[in-house]
């Protein structure tokens, strides 16, 4: 009889599951999909995008505003919109002189909520 090693997170032996393989990659997003999340999870692993991401879930936000919100330059902040424009984070409109961001839809702000849940969670 084989004794479990808690320090040890491997199999002591290989014993391949040949259904459950087959269910696990039958249940596996395609190779472009994965690709885009994993990019997607990459800009939200910086604390500025985390912050602007924020501080648009429950509102629009013109950049000025966005800009006092995570106190930094207006420039800087329009980079980081930018990063995330391209990856369709966020939307604007351009009203007059001014340029309104919001998030692209609301599955983004209910996974930075799940983020914080998750952290908050004891």
């Amino acid at each position: 009889m084989k004794r479990c090693d808690c320090d040890n997170d491997v199999c002591e032996e290989l014993c391949e599951h040949p259904q459950t393989i087959c269910l696990a990659r039958a249940e596996m997003v395609p190779e472009i999909e994965a690709q885009q999340v994993t990019d997607m999870f990459r800009l939200l692993g910086d604390m500025t995008r985390f912050k602007i991401l924020q501080a648009l879930a429950n509102r629009e936000l013109c950049v000025c505003d966005i800009a006092a919100v995570v106190q930094m330059g207006q420039s800087a902040v329009s980079h980081q919109l930018r990063l995330l424009r391209g990856s369709r984070l966020v939307k604007y409109r351009k009203e007059g002189t001014m340029a309104w961001y919001s998030l692209n839809d609301q599955n983004i702000a209910i996974l930075l909520q799940y983020g914080v849940d998750h952290v908050r969670q004891k």
